[in-house]
Order: structure tokens, then C-alpha cells, then sequence
């Protein structure tokens, strides 16, 4: 297989896992109304008689097409909702240099989305720092689940990733919109892996860490998840706004200490950390609660091993390699490729290695990019300095892409290199490593037409690294 056609080959595989993943579809399989008996996945509800109000919640980057679906389904048997998501005309903000104001008006933040009827309220919440209609949205949702305590209603949770920006409230009133801003800049930026962002998050949070759950104590819940983490840490997506605080949660302090961002960390954040809000339950109340995973990384890495098992290619997972450093991630990756592609047949077509998770990659310098374009850039740069050692294989593509079509502070989802993206780089004068150094992969790689753009996807479940040699 010629160099364009393994090119070709590695986006159709992304695209296909992608295609797998579509949050609207997973809802519409796992939800069902036959009568007046609703079903959401084994959880059923009775809706005759005194018919029961239903409210629901959608948090995340994939809270409109599962809300879209949801509302389809109700009808007129849903009474009120509430979305946060990220604009529908969404761009990305530079964590170096973003300085949204903090004075937003509502017209700013609750949007007039024809696509939903009158029965939900809309807003831009903001991500991957929250802005004044993450705010808006929580008051929205507090609003709500209060109505629907007081009515004892079915409320559904429509959880996803990138929640924890766009719903958001502190527990201090002290603590400012820019505060909760300049902290998580900071937490996304040192390199600190999900569980410890969110256990900073939970900690400063009237909303995570089972904060909404806990404003309808007399309803019963079903939480539906779209999961961009590991099978089994779905407690941590969008930091948990339906879940219990997790057993092996790290404590808040520790993170900050552990990534020295004390001088990074405004004083009312500190303040609340140290002086943490003990909350408490009535075991008398006993209500449904329910929590269904609809989609994960693992219905992504599938779908892509299907997809390249059916162009011919022999196919292994690396379902160890998630969440390294980068710089160590990426160098398993590529070995590892090697190691299979001198353990294939002769007579095979090619071979391809699919991981998926989030590596740690702290942001250096002021650049434009994120973790995947950052993981393409160095496998081309090790592809390089491995050319005199690797003779033996033709070609090889390695693509790394956000399924949620976002790759950090950049317009694209990620990047696709080869083994002569080093050699285009230098006739166009391009110093690799100094767009490494500056955190600016995405533009290394706009420059030679390899970065991945898709747009938001209305999904999320984690980064697909896919890895073809023939």
C-alpha cells in the first residue's frame, strides 16, 4: 500500500470509530417509550395513572444530540430541561492567553437554540474554562431540580465529558468567575491526569461530586453517560455531578502541592480547599438511583479495529498504553508498531496498532495545539531519527484525534504524520522542535496540510491514536 492510500486508510478507520460513537444513536437505543411504560436501558418507569412529571439535565459536549434524542422520545411526557453545552458556534480558547470577560449578559449565555422546543433552556457554557453561562446553567439546574423535588418527578441525567467547565458553581460565594477560570487553567495545563483535576474541581464545586443528585433527594434519578474515561471511572466524568464521592478519590491539597500551583492558585480557591464542606444524607430517603454508561472509548477502539480489519491489516491493541507522559507514550506507540509489523506474515497487507485515553502533556509555551497534534508531531520526529534503523518497512502513518473533534486550545481535532513529515518540515524551513518546545504543534502541522479538522463532534470518549505500517 502506497503512502496516500495509508493516509487515506487511517482517517477512514478514525472516521468509522467516530461514526461508532454518535451520542444521539446511543440514546435512542438505550431509551424507549412503548405506551405509557418508558424504558431507559433496564430501568422502567410506569407512566399511567398519576403520570409522573420527567425532567432531565444535559451536561457536556454531548448534551445536544442526546438531549435531541431524549426530547424525541418524551414528547409531551417531558415537562422541563435543562442543556449546557459548548456553543453551537464554538472556537476554542487559548488557556495562555484567553481573557473572556466576566461581565457577560444573559443574551450571551442562554441561547435561543431552535433546534429544542420551549420545555428546555439552553445555554453556552463555556470549555474548556467556564464562563458566565457555565453559572447561569447550574442556577438553571438548581432551579429546576428543586421544582422537581417538590413534585417528586423522574429526573434524567444526560452526562458527558467536558461538563465540568460548562456547568459550574462554586461552594464559597467568595470565589469569582476568573477564580474558577485562573484555577482551571492551571489544572489543565500541568500535566495533572483527570482524577486529580477533578478531585481539585469536587472540592470548590456546589455542582460536582454529586452535587445536582443531591438537590432532589426525593426524586428518583437514572444518570445515561457518553464516558470519556476508563471503563469503570465513570464517577469522574464531568466530575461526577450524580455520583458519591469515589472511594479512591485523591484529596484536592495533595494535587496542589504535588504540582506546586500554589502561587497559580487565586487565595478563595486555597481557602476552600482547606476548609472543605462535610455533606450530609437522610438515610431515610431511599430513591432510585441509576447510573448507565451508554458509550466509551472501548465502542471507539472496536469500531476501528473492525474498520481496519476489513482494508486487510492485522490488528492489535495497546490497551495499556492511556494515559502516560506524552513523550513516553508516544515512543511505546511506535515501538510497538515496529514490534508488530516484524511479527506479521509477509503475505499481509499492513498492520495497525489502536490505543485510545489522554496522555499527560503539559503546555510549555504559548503556542496552538493539544495532546494529538503534539503525539503526531513526535512520532515524526522519532520516525525521523529512526530512518537509518527502520529500513526494512515501506511506510507508515500515525494519526492521534479527539473523538470530541477538539485537540486543546486549536481549531482541529489532531494530526496525521508519516515518515517523510520531517523532510516536507525542512523544505519548508520548519524547526520541529522548536513547535514542540512552544507547544505549537497545530501549526507545524497547518502548515503542511496534515491537521485533522472535523468540527465539534457532539461526542466524547477519549482520544483514538491509530498506527499503520506496510
Amino acid at each position: 500500500m502506497d503512502l496516500p492510500a495509508l493516509h487515506l486508510a487511517a482517517r477512514e478507520i478514525f472516521d468509522e470509530a467516530l461514526k461508532s460513537v454518535d451520542a444521539n444513536v446511543a440514546v435512542c437505543r438505550a431509551v424507549g417509550l412503548e405506551g405509557s411504560r418508558l424504558r431507559l436501558v433496564n430501568t422502567t418507569f410506569d407512566l399511567a395513572g398519576s403520570r409522573p412529571k420527567i425532567y432531565a439535565i444535559a451536561i457536556g459536549k454531548a448534551a445536544r444530540p442526546m438531549a435531541s434524542a431524549l426530547s424525541g422520545i418524551l414528547g409531551e411526557y417531558l415537562t422541563a430541561g435543562v442543556i449546557t453545552a459548548p456553543s453551537s458556534t464554538h472556537s476554542q480558547i487559548s488557556l495562555v492567553t484567553a481573557k473572556e470577560t466576566v461581565s457577560a449578559t444573559p443574551a450571551e449565555t442562554s441561547l435561543a437554540d431552535t433546534t429544542f422546543s420551549d420545555r428546555w433552556r439552553v445555554f453556552a457554557g463555556g470549555h474548556p474554562l467556564p464562563n458566565r453561562g457555565s453559572l447561569d446553567a447550574a442556577r438553571a439546574a438548581f432551579d429546576l431540580l428543586c421544582r422537581a423535588n417538590r413534585e417528586q418527578a423522574i429526573v434524567i441525567f444526560l452526562i458527558s465529558g467536558g461538563g465540568s467547565a460548562l456547568m459550574e458553581l462554586p461552594r464559597d460565594e467568595q470565589t469569582t468567575l476568573e477564580d474558577l477560570r485562573k484555577t482551571n487553567e492551571a489544572l489543565v495545563s500541568c500535566g495533572a491526569d483527570i482524577m486529580e483535576i477533578n478531585a481539585v474541581r469536587r472540592a470548590i464545586s456546589d455542582v460536582k461530586g454529586g452535587g445536582l443528585a443531591r438537590r432532589a433527594p426525593h426524586c428518583d434519578q437514572v444518570s445515561l453517560i457518553v464516558s470519556d474515561t476508563g471503563a469503570g471511572h465513570e464517577a469522574i466524568v464531568a466530575s461526577g455531578p450524580t455520583f458519591d464521592l469515589p472511594f479512591n478519590a485523591p484529596e484536592a491539597a495533595s494535587i496542589i502541592a504535588r504540582y506546586k500551583l500554589e502561587a497559580s492558585i487565586p487565595g478563595s480557591i486555597l481557602q476552600a480547599i482547606q476548609h472543605p464542606v462535610e455533606e450530609t444524607t437522610s438515610p431515610s430517603l431511599q430513591p432510585l438511583r441509576k447510573h448507565y454508561v451508554l458509550l466509551n472509548y472501548e465502542d471507539a477502539l472496536a469500531a476501528a479495529a473492525e474498520a481496519a480489519r476489513s482494508r486487510g491489516f492485522t490488528v492489535e491493541f495497546a490497551r495499556d498504553v492511556v494515559e502516560q507522559p506524552v513523550a513516553e507514550g508516544c515512543s511505546i506507540l511506535l515501538s510497538r508498531l515496529f514490534d508488530l509489523s516484524r511479527r506479521a506474515s509477509a503475505h499481509e497487507r499492513g498492520v495497525c496498532l489502536i490505543s485510545g485515553g489522554e496522555f499527560k502533556c503539559p503546555v510549555r509555551g504559548g503556542g496552538t495545539g493539544g495532546r494529538n497534534a503534539e503525539s503526531a508531531l513526535r512520532w515524526a520526529i522519532e520516525l525521523d531519527a529512526r530512518a537509518c534503523d527502520e529500513t526494512e518497512f515501506s511506510h507508515i502513518v500515525a494519526l492521534s484525534a479527539g473523538t470530541d473533534g477538539i485537540d486543546g486550545n486549536s481549531p482541529a481535532t489532531g494530526a496525521i504524520s508519516d515518515e517523510t513529515t520531517m523532510k516536507r518540515a525542512r523544505q519548508l524551513n520548519l524547526d520541529a522542535h522548536r513547535f514542540l518546545d512552544e507547544s505549537n504543534a497545530y501549526a507545524f502541522f497547518q502548515a503542511l496540510d496534515d491537521a485533522i479538522i472535523t468540527g465539534p463532534t457532539g461526542t466524547n470518549v477519549r482520544d483514538l491514536r491509530i498506527m499503520l505500517a506496510s
